[in-house]
């Protein structure tokens, strides 16, 4: 598919609901529009996914089957790559470079979950009771590890094609079938994926793909009856809307959600490079990432000079469009988000908050805010330091010891990743320890491997994905108990 058949595609979709249009947020044109898909078009979904499930269509081939599978849809990600990276461009405002990385990262998802397919395994053991469970004690137990049935999964705007294949691999390596809504804003790269997944042999009823708000399609899908579990990726507040709609039925929920991550630079750390990672960790993408290490702390020795820093690279990275040349920042994705983060910049306005740089939309078109250095930030009454903004937005503050380091981190609703930079090893290691995130980068920032959990403690989520942690997220156990 070319991207012109994309954008006649998702309008020609069928669906009951308002119409929604896809708007390029560099340009603040619209592209293209479709109509939310509608209550009736989820039912539909659902009963697919169900009688694919039963069927045993999926769940019932072999390990080394679904592996092949999956390393086809791999293949055929890397074969639309330009397609699929122009597609994110165009309805994200991802710059060119980065889309391509995203849609290889994507690819790899599904050729590490092949290697899982085959390795889907319980215990087993010989028990002797000791008499407990009577004269003939002796018992073999084992366990089993099983799909759920029909699972719901709802991922965000930024990075589409990331966020899909993070979530869809690994239910396909389970064995789930899944009813699969990508956000409102940024449709466009589901629709191909959809066709490669067929193309490569994933059965129909499988993989069942929706477009919709996620007020109307998302939460049907969180409240449908048979639908077994639902992982979802967005916004502390929807992820906590989830939780409420899943406990209708007591549905099994993970959810990657919010951060504030934190950025602690010690005086004797690699300030170049420490400089340089703080500053790209908040302003790609425009800030519009869970893991961007939004709150900065600096040893007092070395503020100024680390403030100083981020503001040369912030005030010297060129933002613009994918068709800009040179571009290395896009823009936030929608107006909606635009006028959120500006509502944030003027609220540390009004409480007198150091503007250092930044702290205003770009006079273009596009929904461009420049890369925003905050000092002289209230942690206890700012919202800004408090609540996240998904922007490019960062607020720094200075620390005189390791203790008063600490608390500053842990000092948020949040915890999804953290960031430590400091030559002392031991130190680092120690403070690894003590920040309460589910993520600890020392001395690097902003990595990912598909082998390695990734989830959040306290309210930036439940549950863990990548690695075993990823598809154990999918499976359910089972104890088999028999006498011997």
């Amino acid at each position: 598919m070319n991207v012109q058949a994309v954008l006649g595609e998702i309008r020609n979709r069928p669906g009951t609901g308002e119409v929604i249009p896809i708007i390029n947020p560099a340009t603040e044109e619209q592209i293209t529009e479709f109509t939310d898909c509608g209550e009736d078009a989820v039912n539909d979904a659902v009963a697919r996914a169900k009688a694919a499930n039963e069927a045993k269509v999926w769940r019932g081939l072999p390990g080394s089957e679904r592996a092949k599978i999956l390393w086809r849809v791999a293949d055929l990600i890397d074969r639309n790559a330009d397609t699929l990276a122009e597609l994110e461009s165009l309805n994200a405002g991802i710059p060119p470079e980065q889309a391509r990385i995203i849609t290889a990262v994507g690819a790899e998802w599904f050729r590490y979950y092949a290697g899982w397919c085959t390795k889907i395994e319980g215990i087993a053991a010989d028990v002797n009771t000791g008499g407990v469970m009577g004269p003939n004690s002796q018992l073999h137990a084992y366990t089993l590890k099983e799909p759920y049935g029909v699972v719901g999964l709802i991922f965000p705007w930024n990075g589409p094609v990331f966020n899909y294949c993070a979530k869809l691999a690994p239910s396909l390596a389970a064995g789930c079938t899944s009813v699969v809504k990508p956000a409102e804003e940024t449709p466009l790269s589901a629709l191909v994926l959809d066709r490669l997944l067929a193309e490569g042999g994933v059965p129909d009823g499988v993989v069942n793909l929706l477009t919709g708000y996620g007020h109307t399609a998302g939460a049907a899908i969180t409240a449908h009856p048979d639908v077994e579990k639902v992982a979802f990726t967005g916004s502390t507040e929807v992820g906590k809307e989830i939780v409420r709609t899943a406990s209708s039925n007591l549905k099994k929920v993970t959810l990657e959600l919010g951060g504030k991550s934190p950025v602690l630079i010690f005086d004797d750390a690699d300030l170049n490079m420490a400089i340089t990672m703080a500053a790209m960790g908040i302003f790609i993408h425009s800030g519009q990432g869970c893991i961007c290490g939004s709150r900065i702390f600096v040893q007092r020795g070395v503020f100024d000079q680390v403030v100083e820093g981020i503001v040369t690279i912030a005030n010297n990275l060129k933002l613009g469009g994918p068709t800009e040349e040179g571009s290395m920042i896009g823009p936030l994705i929608s107006a909606k988000q635009l006028n959120r983060v500006m509502g944030f910049l003027d609220d540390g306005k009004s409480d007198g908050v150091d503007i250092v740089t930044g702290g205003y939309r770009l006079d273009r078109t596009g929904y461009f805010v420049h890369p925003t250095v905050l000092t002289n930030v209230d942690p206890a009454t700012s919202r800004l330091y408090k609540q996240e903004i998904f922007g490019p937005v960062v607020t720094v503050l200075p620390f005189d010891d390791d203790d008063e380091a600490i608390a500053y981190a842990n000092d948020t609703t949040y915890g999804l990743c953290s960031t430590v930079w400091t030559s002392n090893l031991g130190r680092a290691h120690r403070i690894a320890k003590e920040i309460q995130a589910g993520t600890v980068t020392l001395n690097c920032q902003m990595t990912f491997d598909h082998s390695m959990p990734f989830g959040g403690y306290k309210q930036s989520g439940w549950g863990y994905e990548a690695g075993r942690a990823g598809i154990d997220t999918y499976l359910q156990s089972k104890t088999v108990w028999a006498q011997l």
